[in-house]
C-alpha cells in the first residue's frame, strides 16, 4: 500500500516538472471612453494672428490739398473783363530763382502758376495768351521783372509750359489784367537799372547816382543769375519822381526800368 502511494506522488512530481506553471501578470483595465459632453477648447486660427484679427481698420490717409491748391491755376469770376491789355515778349525763369524769396515775400516755386511783371500790383491775376498758338492761362503776379528791353512778362516754368513758351524760351503774348490786387492804391515805385555783367561797373554807376540824387536810396546787388542790378528808391517811393528819374537816367550798359514795388 505504501508502495502505491509513493508511486502516485512520483507521477505527480514528474508531471509538474514537464509543464511549468506560468506567472500571473496583473494587467490594468483599459481606460473608460471619454465623455461626449465635455467641452472642447477651440483651436486658434493659425492663418489670422490675434493682433490683426482684433485690430480696428486703418483710416484712409488724407490728401494734402493745400499743396495742390498752391500749384493750381488761379480762378476769376466768369464775367470778369480785362482792366488793361498789353502785347509783348514773354520769357520764363526757373533755376537759380527757384526756392528764393520773390518780391511779394513768398518763396518762388517754379511749378506754381505765377509770373513776374514790372508794374502790375503784386497779387494781381493776369490772363496770358500765346499770340501764335492761342494757348492761354491765368497766372498770379508774385515777382518783379523781366528787366530786359522788349519783354513784358516772366513766366514760371509751369505757366511757360501751359502757354507754349517753355521750349522756344521767348514768345509773343497778350497780357490781360483780369483782377488787380490794389486798384485804388497809388503804389510804391522805384527805378531799376541792369543787368551789369560785372560788379565794378554797377558799383561805379551806383556811386554816381548816390551823389546826384542825395534824397534817393541807391542799392547795388547781385542777382541769383550772377549779374548785377541797381535799384533807386526815390523820396516817398512816389510814382512821378521815379518816372522822372527813369526818363533822365542813361547808362553805358544795361537798361532803365520803372518798377512798382508793391
Amino acid at each position: 500500500m505504501l508502495v502505491i502511494v509513493l508511486f502516485l506522488i512520483a507521477i505527480l512530481f514528474l508531471s509538474g516538472c514537464s509543464h511549468p506553471k506560468q506567472a500571473r501578470v496583473n494587467v490594468p483595465p483599459p481606460p473608460p471612453p471619454a465623455s461626449t459632453t465635455e467641452p472642447v477648447a477651440p483651436r486658434p486660427a493659425a492663418s489670422i494672428p490675434a493682433a490683426k484679427e482684433n485690430a480696428a481698420p486703418k483710416p484712409k490717409e488724407e490728401t494734402d490739398t493745400d499743396a495742390d491748391a498752391d500749384l493750381a491755376e488761379p480762378t476769376i469770376p466768369g464775367n470778369a473783363k480785362p482792366l488793361a491789355t498789353e502785347t509783348g515778349l514773354a520769357s520764363w525763369y526757373g533755376p537759380p530763382y527757384h526756392n528764393r524769396r520773390g518780391s511779394n515775400g513768398e518763396v518762388y516755386n517754379m511749378h506754381a502758376m505765377t509770373a513776374a511783371h514790372r508794374t502790375y500790383p503784386l497779387g494781381s491775376i493776369v490772363r496770358v495768351t500765346n499770340v501764335k498758338t492761342g494757348q492761354h492761362a491765368l497766372v498770379r503776379i508774385t515777382d518783379r521783372g523781366p528787366f530786359i528791353p522788349g519783354r513784358v512778362l516772366d513766366l514760371s516754368l509751369a505757366a511757360a509750359r501751359k502757354v507754349d513758351v517753355w521750349q522756344p524760351g521767348v514768345a509773343e503774348v497778350k497780357v490781360e489784367l483780369m483782377q488787380s490786387a490794389s486798384p485804388d492804391s497809388p503804389g510804391r515805385w522805384a527805378v531799376q537799372i541792369g543787368g551789369f555783367p560785372h560788379g565794378p561797373a554797377a558799383n561805379k554807376l551806383a556811386d554816381h547816382l548816390k551823389r546826384r540824387y542825395q534824397t534817393a536810396k541807391v542799392l547795388c546787388f547781385a542777382s541769383p543769375a550772377g549779374n548785377w542790378w541797381i535799384r533807386i528808391r526815390v523820396l516817398d517811393d512816389e510814382h512821378d519822381r521815379a518816372q522822372k528819374l527813369a526818363a533822365e537816367t542813361e547808362t553805358p550798359e544795361g537798361a532803365v526800368f520803372l518798377v512798382r514795388l508793391d
